[in-house]
């Protein structure tokens, strides 16, 4: 577990810390690294390995070499040399020199010592040594050492070889050693030292010095490892030319065709897109920017015509009480014109009932043009308005749905202000039919209107049923209803939180059931403050 958190700390570190063209250089340069480093040491293990094979190759070469030439001294019994000041006769033999009928001294040279001194000769060449070892030697020179000693006791177990690598202060050396088998030519020295033919007198020590290799390996290994520095490099530097022309330039173009969309078209800022997946990605973007740009416009249309079929609908729900009022006046005018009618020569009569017909059809024409400034569709706009007058306005027209309801207007706003007055209009009308409707058998509705921090702030508080708790989350859905078919749309209160919200406004609801209901509305005065969310 904690190596997981470890590993998701690590990530989320480097998800915070790095852009996509840093994440893209560390995994591609931790690949290079690994993968060369894994060449490297491959690389170096396999020379080593070839170096080591190739010594223990010369030194069964120079093994089989030296054999012939044991072979050789022992089949011509010994070889004899002039004797010379810097060759010494042998103690250790039977006969270590001769003389001639000229008095000249000749010293014998066994096979053991044609090895040593052979292998002095390659010393000094710098191609290894050699020498002739075994458990019981005679001449104590060829008293083995630890490794030769472990070799020729395997050697009596049937080894035929042994091979090994030791470190030395000269570097590195490859040792082998191979047994001696007695032969029929090496009986005539061996003989009296209780060797038959076939025994194991002693064994070849050969040392092969591969120093010179090892530092040939960490050359190429410095080498290799410059190469591969400037080729990381050289790689490094192409990649991130080609991931900032290909994919981080074009990502940025994308970028700020989203942040400039919808005032500039995609197209502007992404042609070409190119055949790539970025491409497709720009030419997804820009179709999907077609569809926003045609769903924006289906969604105004909408949005205007559902404001305008809630003002359509709550003129029905005051169509009848406006039309009561339409015919009282009408009914009197009527009766007017029938009496001037029946008596054209009563000049009193006309003089009475002309004033009475002047007045009701001024009745009509204002509750006509009530009707008609409310109905009316315009889109939102800013300007001066006397919100008391305004809310004085509507309650008129609401006036004619009043049946046992009283209204208590409480206004404490006495400067104009900037607001809207088509969208306050369509506000303080459906919050107060939702009020009357609320209040059946009647009650009292109370409207406050006040400025608070420049902030229009109105109360309507009503005294009817109440709203339930399970449905007071869906009041502001559309066309959500409780009200009988033909008294409700479920439009009013879903219109009024759409053009609050479009004013950057709030409203908020306070319910208790058969005590009442109040909705505060909350909306920003100031002109800056009144752009479309």
């Amino acid at each position: 577990m904690k190596k997981v958190s470890y590993f998701r700390q690590f990530y989320i570190w480097l998800e915070s810390k790095f852009s996509l063209r840093g994440k893209f250089i560390v995994a591609i340069g931790a690949i290079i690294s690994v993968s060369y480093t894994v060449f490297l040491y491959r690389t170096s293990m396999v020379d080593n390995e070839l170096i080591i094979l190739q010594a223990q190759q010369q030194a069964r070469m120079l093994h089989n070499q030296i054999l012939i030439t044991l072979q050789w001294v022992s089949e011509h019994n010994g070889l004899f040399v002039i004797s010379q000041e810097s060759v010494d006769s042998n103690p250790y033999l039977d006969m270590p020199s001769i003389w001639d009928q000229n008095g000249s001294e000749y010293v014998m040279r066994n096979p053991a010592m044609v090895t040593r001194e052979l292998s002095e000769y390659s010393q000094n060449k710098g191609l290894g040594s050699f020498r002739v070892t075994s458990l019981q030697p005679i001449n104590p020179a060829n008293f083995p050492d630890d490794f030769e000693k472990l070799c020729m006791i395997d050697f009596k177990h049937g080894t035929v070889e042994s091979i090994a690598i030791n470190d030395t202060p000269e570097g590195r050396v490859v040792r082998y050693v191979a047994p001696l088998e007695v032969k029929d030519s090496c009986l005539g020295c061996h003989a009296r030292h209780g060797y038959i033919r076939g025994d194991i007198r002693g064994a070849l020590s050969i040392t092969i010095p591969i120093a010179w290799a090892d530092e040939k390996i960490r050359a190429n290994n410095r080498s290799l490892l410059f190469i591969g520095l400037v080729s990381f490099v050289l790689v490094s530097i192409t990649l991130l030319i080609m991931f900032n022309t290909l994919v981080v330039s074009r990502l940025n173009k994308l970028s700020g065709a989203m942040n400039s969309f919808p005032e500039k078209e995609p197209d502007q800022l992404l042609l070409p897109y190119g055949n790539d997946e970025i491409g497709d990605l720009g030419e997804q973007f820009s179709s999907l920017c077609d569809r926003l740009v045609g769903y924006q416009t289906e969604l105004d249309k909408t949005r205007q015509q559902t404001l305008f079929n809630e003002k359509m609908a709550s003129m029905g729900v005051l169509s009848a009480g406006i039309a009561h009022e339409v015919n009282n006046p009408l009914g009197g005018m009527l009766n007017c014109v029938k009496s001037m009618r029946e008596n054209p020569d009563d000049h009193e009569m006309r003089e009475r009932y002309l004033p009475l017909l002047d007045k009701g059809m001024k009745r009509i024409e204002h509750i006509m043009l009530q009707l008609l400034n409310f109905g009316r569709q315009e889109p939102l706009q800013l300007r001066k308005i006397d919100v008391g007058t305004l809310l004085s306005e509507c309650l008129e027209l609401l006036s004619y749905k009043l049946k046992g309801i009283q209204i208590i207007q409480e206004n404490t706003i006495a400067d104009e202000c900037y607001a809207d007055a088509e969208a306050l209009k369509q506000i303080f009308v459906n919050l107060g039919l939702n009020a009357i409707q609320a209040m059946p058998e009647g009650g009292t509705l109370t409207i406050k209107s006040e400025m608070i921090h420049q902030q229009l702030q109105f109360t309507f508080e009503d005294t009817g049923t109440g709203i339930a708790k399970d449905i007071l989350s869906h009041i502001f859905d559309p066309f959500f209803t409780t009200k009988d078919v033909g008294i409700g749309t479920g439009l009013g209160l879903s219109v009024t939180y759409s053009l609050i919200g479009k004013m950057n406004g709030t409203i908020d609801v306070e319910t208790e059931l058969g005590v009442g209901t109040q909705f505060i509305v909350t909306i920003p005065v100031h002109p800056e403050h009144m752009m479309e969310k």
